[in-house]
């Protein structure tokens, strides 16, 4: 299984500080935010993981984070010209990943918890694909999820006016082989 730190945008909700430095790079405590995700995969058991970033950011993650030998993983850095979601990002990765599962989270982005690592690392074997869900207060700034009656989903919709639940997506995604056709086949 490979990952997927999708560490572009522009960070707009943090302007002005933004427009000098990448979000995913700002401290948070004693590190650069980056550093979390990159945390959640590794303790998922991933060992091969691709930043995808701006162009203009790119050089500054590559600094930081090296090619990541040094913490007996491996780093590979690609670019997004413009933000235009997840999908795009299994299209801009499909020759480092083809046919291989993969986990894709969102740079800005902290997972924490007790057993964690070992919790993720289940989803190693799956088939299709495995999204979380948190409750919160303020679902329209969030990817939304609705449920049927025995807790499939039935959709998702990014930033509702008159969300269907309060449950959002924190932004942790697993995926089977298939993400690549299947994110090509979506229609932005």
């Amino acid at each position: 299984m490979v990952g997927i730190v999708l560490a572009g945008g522009t960070g707009s909700r943090l302007w002005p500080i933004t427009r000098g430095v990448s979000k995913q790079l700002l401290p948070v405590y004693d590190k650069p935010l980056i550093h979390y995700p990159i945390a959640t995969l590794m303790s998922a058991g991933i060992k091969e993981i691709f930043i995808i970033t701006t162009p203009t950011d790119q050089a500054s993650f590559r600094q930081l984070l090296g090619d990541g030998l040094q913490l007996g993983i491996s780093f590979s850095f690609l670019t997004q010209d413009s933000p235009d979601g997840l999908a795009q990002a299994f299209i801009i990765a499909e020759k480092h990943i083809y046919n291989q599962k993969c986990a894709l989270i969102l740079g800005d982005n902290l997972f924490q918890g007790a057993g964690l690592g070992n919790q993720l690392s289940k989803f190693h074997d799956l088939a299709g694909a495995q999204i979380f869900a948190a409750r919160v207060a303020d679902p329209e700034r969030y990817g939304v999820i609705e449920f049927d009656d025995i807790g499939k989903i039935i959709s998702i919709q990014e930033k509702p006016v008159k969300p269907k639940s309060f449950y959002a997506i924190p932004g942790l995604y697993f995926y089977d082989e298939n993400v690549i056709e299947i994110a090509k086949s979506i229609k932005p």
